[in-house]
Formats: C-alpha cells, structure tokens, sequence
C-alpha cells in the first residue's frame, strides 16, 4: 500500500531546497497557500535548482473513514482514477506523463489518497489540464470497475494472503491496537467486500470526496508563480464545488490493559513480534517528543531497542518501526496513531522475553529524564532524517509536507515550524510523554508464529 497505483520508479534526484526568507531556525521552504473560489487549497513553492516540477492533488479521504461494509474502497478507487476521463481515455493520462520524460503515481493511506508527477519544467500546463480533466470528469464504467476489482484483489492476494509476513505489522497491528472500527478494520480490503462494490457506489464517491473543496494541489520546483496561478485558475476554477459529510468520529478510548494477540503465518520461515502505543494528539509537546523518543528508541543503530535486542543479545537482524509504521511519517497522518516496532526474530527468543527487555528499554525513559547527550544525538538525527526528508525524489518529501498541512491544518507554513517544536523538546517533556504514552497498559503486542513443525 505504500504506492499502490503503479510500481513506477522514483529515481530524480532534486537539490537542496532554496530559501525565500531569513530563516527561523536554518532550514526554511518558500510556501505560497491560497484558495479558489470553489474551496480548492493551492500551495506554490518554486525552486530553481532544477528544470522539473512535481505536480501532487491530495483529497481528503484515505482508508480510515470509507464505507463500513466496503472496506478497501479509498483504495480500490484509487486504481479508477488511472481508468480514462473527459479528454483522456483508458491508460492516456499514464502515456501522457511518460512520453513527456516525467513519472507518476498514488497511493492511499490513512487520511488522504494522493497522486502526483514529476515532469520538465515545461510541462507544468498540461499536467495542470490533464489533472483537473480527471477532477472534472473521470470515466466511471462497469468495465473499468469490474477490472480494478480483479487487479485490487489480485494485489491483496499477491501482497497479504501469498506473502511471507504479508501485512506485518503495518495492516495486522492497527486492527488489534484500536478500538474505533474506523482505525480498526482491515484497509486493504475484505474480498468479499471488494466484489461488493457498485458502479453506483463508485460514481457516488467519486462525486462526493473528488470535488476541489476537499483537495489540496501543490506545486513544486521550477516555476513562475504567475504563470502557475493563472493555469490553476483557468483549469481548476471553474470545477464546482460540492458539499461535504460530515467526517465520522475517529477517537480512540484511552488504553487501560496491556494487549496480547498472535497469529500464525504458514509461509513465514521464522517468528515476528510487533509492539504499539498509541501516540500523543497532533500538534501537541507530547508529540513533537514523541518524534525524539522514536530517534531514541528505534531509529538508527544507536537506538537503544537496537542496541538490547540486536546488537547484545542477536535475537534478529534489525528493529524497524517509527510513527505511521510502514505507512508515512509523523506528519502526514490527521486522527489517532501508533508508534509502533516490528522485528522478525529466532525461534529461541520466545515473545515473553522480548517484551520483557522491550519493557526494561523502555521504563528507562519513564524513570528518569535523558541525559543531555542523548537528547542532543535525537534531535540531531530528527534533523538529519527532516533534511533528507525534503531533498531526493522531485520534491515529493516537500510536497508531501506540504500538502498534508494544508489539507488537515489549513496551514502549509508548518513545515518552516517543525525545528522549532522540535528544539523545544527538553528531558522533562521527555519523561513525562513516556511516563503517559509508553506505560505498560497502552502497549500492544502481536506475535507472529510460524507453523508448527516448520
């Protein structure tokens, strides 16, 4: 599900982003937001370091919040956008991108399905055209719908059901951790649900959640804003708007009792365990702290998780995870969300002992603040991991950001912000997050086991 329209390549390498303004605190991306007369949000952030522009539409409407007996329809449909619209039939839009030198793709996720371009700088018009035709107007048929339902559910197949930890962790643990149906269920879809699915529920999402007054269009790279904004105007303008259900409540309960769960994977070859808790709200300190104890706990081969449980004891290879395990980043998400780790481990490290030791690491940080050292190494790395984050792909890393601000913040200006919340972090902030957030009754644990006599 990280990119589940087209396997197509991302290799562009774009520079370093350019400054508009004296930095706040070093690292600073030009933003322009506004919105058109039918609600769309439009950001512009030119940069000239290189002959290209990324192209991203992001509508407000993931996996999270699709109809209860039609699960994975935010994804299903994502694959109907590629089907043909107005002024581009089946496969065109694809052909159109490519034969301009230019990649593409979507993907769906918690709370946003996105599609995005990256094509020469002189192409800018017509991925502009070629993406409000499809706003506009896509070619909604029982033909194209009956095929995607085949392509999707093969893709389920292939990617879960005859995969060797086929949805570990990112779609097993959030059934498990949460309790709101919505953040609960299965993402990628039932198949019996899949096969459910209407031409008329089809045409009656698309009109309902791609309509410009739920979406966000962002623009990166080598371009004249002008120009950007006349095109904008002249292609997504004259799109009505249309009105807007209300959003369902996804807030979870707060976790009082530890969770246990395991299941078998007959193809895996050895035994996995994932381990969550639910995160801190958006936008709070306990949040942005949260971001450090991640640098802390689990990312690179410093972290501590890292440190107890590959490189001292061998029980595995490597402890992945972060927030929006597998899935995004911390700021590319609205709603609740799980930090969560995953390793896949010998059959001699039994899960009681993991967790034991996952639980020592990290009562560590609920016991006593972090030292200075540690703290500085964390933020460090968030800000090497943040650079890194903006710079390769066509400006997706930006645009991504971007796009996710506008959308659930109504404020793309946040990206300029983030170093600073970070910087405030201090080790009491630290304890007392971890004292709340990675208490021993909001943990969740799922462990993997192989079948028996393998």
């Amino acid at each position: 599900m990280r990119s589940m329209a087209f396997a197509l390549s991302v290799l562009l390498l774009f520079g370093t982003m350019s400054c508009s303004k004296q930095p706040e605190t070093g690292f600073q991306i030009p933003v322009t937001y506004y919105k058109l007369g039918n609600g769309l949000k439009v950001v512009l952030s030119p940069d000239k370091t290189s002959p290209l522009v990324s192209v991203g539409i992001y509508y407000n409407i993931g996996f999270r919040i699709e109809p209860k007996d039609r699960t994975g329809f935010a994804h299903l449909f994502e694959h109907m956008m590629f089907q043909g619209s107005k002024n581009l039939g089946k496969m065109e839009f694809i052909k159109l991108i490519q034969e301009s030198g230019g990649i593409l793709n979507g993907s769906t996720r918690f709370d946003f399905t996105n599609y995005f371009e990256i094509v020469p700088a002189h192409k800018l018009e017509t991925i502009l055209w070629a993406e409000a035709d499809r706003m506009r107007g896509l070619d909604i048929t029982q033909e194209n719908l009956t095929n995607q339902q085949g392509v999707v559910t093969n893709e389920v197949k292939v990617n879960v059901l005859n995969q060797p930890y086929g949805g570990f962790p990112w779609l097993d643990m959030p059934q498990r951790a949460n309790t709101n149906w919505y953040n609960a269920h299965n993402f990628y879809g039932e198949l019996e649900d899949l096969a459910k699915a209407t031409l008329a529920d089809v045409q009656s999402f698309f009109k309902t959640y791609y309509a410009p007054n739920n979406a966000v269009l962002v623009v990166v790279g080598d371009f004249e804003e002008k120009e950007a904004r006349a095109w904008i105007e002249k292609y997504f303008g004259p799109i009505a708007a249309v009105d807007q259900p209300a959003k369902p409540d996804l807030s979870e309960p707060r976790q009082e009792e530890r969770k246990r769960f395991s299941r078998e994977d007959p193809l895996a070859s050895r035994p996995a365990l994932a381990f969550a808790y639910h995160m801190p709200d958006r936008n709070t300190p306990e949040y942005y702290a949260m971001g450090l104890i991640d640098q802390i706990l689990l990312q690179g081969d410093d972290a501590l998780l890292r440190e107890a449980l590959v490189q001292q004891r061998g029980w595995a290879g490597e402890v992945s995870g972060g927030i929006n395990q597998d899935l995004g980043n911390m700021f590319d998400y609205s709603g609740p969300m799980l930090w969560s780790g995953s390793l896949i481990h010998d059959s001699a490290a039994l899960p009681d002992s993991i967790v034991a030791v996952i639980d020592s690491v990290i009562e560590t940080l609920r016991t006593k603040p972090v030292d200075t050292e540690t703290l500085v190494r964390a933020k460090v790395k968030f800000r090497s991991w943040f650079y890194d984050d903006q710079g390769p792909y066509g400006g997706l890393g930006t645009l991504n950001y971007l796009a996710c601000f506008a959308l659930f913040d109504d404020d793309p200006e946040k990206i300029n912000g983030i170093e600073r919340q970070i910087n405030e972090v201090t080790p009491e902030l630290i304890q007392r997050t971890a004292q709340e957030y990675l208490r021993p009754t909001n943990q969740t644990v799922l462990a993997l086991t192989v079948k028996t006599g393998s």
